[in-house]
Formats: structure tokens, sequence, C-alpha cells
């Protein structure tokens, strides 16, 4: 009976398991390689996220960059602040510079207080316990730190979500998970105050990407370690005729096409004592 109800629970547990952990790990190590083609977006979400950094009169020393595929670290050190690093994949902490650790955002193995600023820049999205990481990444701000985040929230890729959905179903008859599950930008500020943090404020900015190769959308998501990692993505080879057909079904603007990346910014801070 025991090892009936312990298999039961492992099989709830897994159910749980929206994302392969292990699959996030394999494209970011990839996409060490390649994440350059795609600095100038990262940057530009990056900027947007510490300009709130101007909001506050609080000036911070011990900073935490949480997944900045060597974006983040040079901007917060060029603010004149004490960095350090983790990835998931160690190949992508190493882009950083200056300290760093090859860290799970699940598992983060930095001890209570030792940060008094906390910048996640469009890291935190293929968390399977995104509460529970809000949760270590407010024990690890010392008290009255700030946390600064950034998460693709409900119609970032909306216009490619549903371009492969509709080919998929006219090729197929069914569609495959292939783009990744977003929040709710009003969910946001309620994952920040239910992981413990005050004052949490999550509000939206929308970045419009337009190409005029469609497919360097797809070279482009890979390039910054995005491919899929559902654990329910199909394993087999899509059609041959997928791509085409949903490139073709992506909205124009003039002669590029255009997806949009809508990112929820979100500050909290860490309790007094």
């Amino acid at each position: 009976m025991a090892t009936h109800m312990e298999g039961r629970t492992c099989e709830c547990m897994d159910s749980m398991l929206v994302f392969d952990r292990d699959a996030v790990r394999r494209h970011r190590d990839r996409a060490a390689k390649t994440v350059g083609r795609v600095a100038d977006v990262l940057r530009d979400a990056a900027e947007r996220l510490l300009d709130r950094l101007d909001d506050t009169n609080r000036r911070f020393s011990d900073v935490l960059d949480v997944g900045g595929r060597g974006v983040v670290a040079p901007l917060l050190r060029g603010r004149g602040m004490r960095v350090v690093s983790c990835d998931l994949s160690p190949a992508m902490a190493a882009l950083n510079g200056g300290a760093c650790v090859s860290a799970d955002e699940e598992f983060l193995p930095f001890a209570a207080g030792s940060f008094d600023l906390i910048v996640a820049s469009l890291s935190l999205h293929w968390i399977n316990d995104l509460p529970g990481a809000l949760i270590q990444l407010r024990q690890a701000l010392r008290p009255e730190g700030l946390l600064l985040a950034s998460l693709p929230t409900l119609g970032t890729l909306a216009e490619l979500r549903s371009a492969l959905t509709e080919a998929e179903a006219e090729i197929s008859g069914g569609a495959a998970p292939r783009v990744s599950p977003f929040p709710e930008l009003r969910d946001c500020a309620h994952l920040l105050q239910r992981a413990g943090f005050v004052l949490p404020v999550a509000d939206v900015e929308d970045i419009r990407l337009l190409y005029a190769d469609p497919f360097a959308l797809l070279t482009d998501l890979r390039a910054a370690g995005e491919a899929n990692a559902i654990r329910q993505r199909a394993r087999s080879a899509p059609a041959r005729a997928l791509f085409p057909a949903a490139m073709d079904r992506l909205p124009a603007e003039g002669e590029r096409v255009a997806v949009t990346l809508r990112m929820a910014v979100m500050t909290g801070w860490a309790p007094g004592h």
C-alpha cells in the first residue's frame, strides 16, 4: 500500500510540472554561443527594467543578477554596483563576467540577506514553482531590499502562437503546444504579495519586434535559449510544411512581420525588521 501511494504522489507532482528543466538548461547551454545575436533586444528589455531604479532614492551595493545572459551585469556594474550573477546554465553564467555561479532558480544557494537588490530580466518564465522561487529571492534580500523582475506575460508571441496553432490544425488536424504559457499581468503583483514582498507593483511594457525574414524570429528564439521546453511538447519532428505555413500567417507591418513581447515589470520590497 505504501509503495502504491508513493507512486500516486509522484504522479501527482509530475502533473504539476509544466516545464522540462533539463531541456531549459540544454537550450541555455547552446544559446551561450549565440545569444549575442539578440543582445540588443535583451538590453532594451533590461534597460526598461532598470529604469525603475531611477524612481527610488535608495542606493544599492550588493546585487544578484538572475539569468541576465551577459547583458544585465554590465549595466549594473555601470551603475557602480557589486554584482553576482547566476544562471541555470554554467556556460550562460560565465558570459556575465565577474562573480558568477551556476544555480537552479528553484533551489538558490545564497544565504539569507545576501543582497540589497535582485534583478531578474526575462529569466523566470521557465520555472515550475514560480511562487517558491520568488520566496527564495525574497529570503536572499536584506530587509527593505528590492526585487526588480520582468516576465513575459499573456500576449507575448501571441501572433506566433496563433499562426502555429492554425497551421498545424490545418495540416494535421491537431496542434501540439509550441509556445510557452505565460501568466496574466493581473496575477504578477499577486505572485509577489504571495511570496511575502511588500508594496508589490506590476505594470506592462510592450516591445514590438519586426522581421523582414519571418524565419529570423525562430532563429532569434533559439539564439536566446527560448526553444520549446514544455514537458508535453511533441517529441517527433513537425510536418515539413508547418513552419512555412505558420510564417505566412504572421501579421505584417509594411514589408515586415510583427510579433509582440509583452513584458510584466514587477517590483517588490523585502519587509523591514
